[in-house]
C-alpha cells in the first residue's frame, strides 16, 4: 500500500487526543485518524492513525491505515499501481474481501481475511495491490514496520501465514506476529513485536497477559470497546505505555466487537519517513526517490499489473527531518 498524498508530509499534522486514567491508574491515549486518499486523488479513502504528531510509532509499528467497509460497486475498491518501498515491512490484514498482491520478487499472492501477508522491503522492493473482481465489501488494515538500522538493507522477502483461532474468556484471537495467550506466530521479526486480531463477544470483559516491556496500541475496527476502562471508538487507536503486565478489554455492545492489538518494545531509533520510504537521513530518501524515478534495478519490476507505476511526488523545499517518539509515560 502506498502512503500517497498530494503533498506527502512527515506526519506532523495535529490530531485530537484524549488522555484518560483508567481504573488502576494506567493512562490510555485515544488517537483519532485522518482521512487520506489511497493510491491517487480519486482513490478509496483510508483512515490513518499512525504516524501523527502525538505518536510516530508503537514499538516498530510506524504506519496504520484502516479502511472499509468499502462497497466496491460504489467506490471502485482498491487499485494501487506498482510503487516502491525501502527500510520497512508491510503487514496486510483483511476483515472482508480479497486483494491480489504482486511484487518485484515475482510473488503473486492473495490477501484474505484472517491471513497475514508480510512483505519485507529491506534495501528495495516494489508491489501492487488490487481488490479482486469477486470482492463486494472491502475492509481491513495495512500496517508498516520500521526495520532497525542494522537490518534496514536486508534482502527483500515475502511471507504468508494463516494463524489458528485461539479461544479466550469471552473472546477469540488470531496471533499473526509475536506471542499472545500462549500462541506464538512462526513468522520472524527484526524487533520484538505483537500483532493480533481479537473478536470480543457481546458484553465480554477479558484480561490479557502482555509483555510489560512493550507499549501497546488497540485499533478498533467495530464495536463499543473499552481499554482499561477508557472508551476507544471505532476507527480510533488507544495507546498504552510500557509497564503493565495485563490489558483489560471490554465490549459494551450487544454485538461482537473487533480490534487489532499491536505492541512492541519502544523503537529507540529516529527515522526519516517520507512517501513509501523509511531511511535515516534526508539523503537516503532523495537517493531512493531518484532511483525509483529513473527505473533503477533496486526496485525491480512488477509483472501482471496493467497500469503504470505510481510516480514519486515532489520533495518539499526543506530538508526532511528525522523523528521518533516522545518518551512513553
Amino acid at each position: 500500500m502506498s502512503a500517497y498524498e498530494q503533498a506527502p508530509v512527515e506526519a506532523h499534522r495535529a490530531t485530537v487526543t484524549r488522555r484518560q486514567k483508567a481504573t488502576g491508574g494506567r493512562q490510555v491515549e485515544v488517537l483519532s485518524a485522518r482521512e487520506v486518499p489511497l493510491g491517487g486523488p480519486r482513490a478509496m479513502v483510508v483512515r490513518r492513525t499512525l504516524p501523527q504528531r502525538e505518536r510516530s510509532l508503537i514499538g516498530a509499528w510506524c504506519f496504520a491505515d484502516h479502511y472499509g467497509p468499502e462497497i466496491v460497486a460504489v467506490n471502485g475498491g482498491m487499485d494501487v499501481a506498482p510503487h516502491p518501498h525501502i527500510g520497512l515491512q508491510t503487514a496486510s490484514w483483511l476483515f472482508d474481501g480479497e486483494i491480489e498482491h504482486r511484487d518485484s520478487l515475482g510473488t503473486h499472492a492473495m490477501v484474505r481475511p484472517g491471513e497475514l501477508n508480510l512483505m519485507t522491503a529491506g534495501r528495495g522492493i516494489s508491489h501492487s495491490e488490487v481488490s479482486t473482481p469477486d470482492t463486494t465489501i472491502l475492509r481491513g488494515v495495512q500496517l508498516w514496520i520500521a526495520l532497525p538500522d542494522e537490518h534496514r538493507d536486508v534482502a527483500p522477502a515475502f511471507r504468508h501465514h494463516a494463524p489458528a483461532t485461539v479461544a479466550l474468556d469471552g473472546a477469540e484471537a488470531r496471533v499473526f506476529l509475536g506471542t499472545l495467550a500462549g500462541d506464538t506466530s512462526p513468522v520472524p521479526t527484526y524487533s520484538p513485536l505483537l500483532g493480533a486480531e481479537l473478536v470480543l463477544e457481546p458484553g465480554a470483559h477479558t484480561t490479557l497477559a502482555v509483555d510489560p516491556s512493550f507499549e501497546h496500541g488497540v485499533l478498533v475496527d467495530e464495536g463499543a470497546v473499552r481499554v482499561e476502562g477508557t472508551a476507544v471508538p471505532g476507527g480510533q487507536l488507544g495507546y498504552l505505555a510500557p509497564g503493565g503486565e495485563t490489558i483489560t478489554l471490554a465490549n459494551d455492545a450487544g454485538s461482537p466487537a473487533r480490534l487489532l492489538l499491536l505492541g512492541g518494545t519502544p523503537f529507540g531509533e529516529e527515522i526519516v519517513m517520507w512517501w513509501n520510504f523509511i531511511g535515516r537521513s534526508h539523503e537516503d530518501i532523495v537517493t531512493a526517490r531518484e532511483e525509483w524515478k529513473a527505473g533503477a534495478g533496486r526496485f525491480g519490476t512488477v509483472v501482471g499489473h496493467p497500469g503504470e507505476r505510481l510516480p514519486a511526488p515532489e520533495l518539499p523545499n526543506s530538508r526532511l527531518k528525522s523523528r521518533g517518539n516522545r518518551s512513553p509515560r
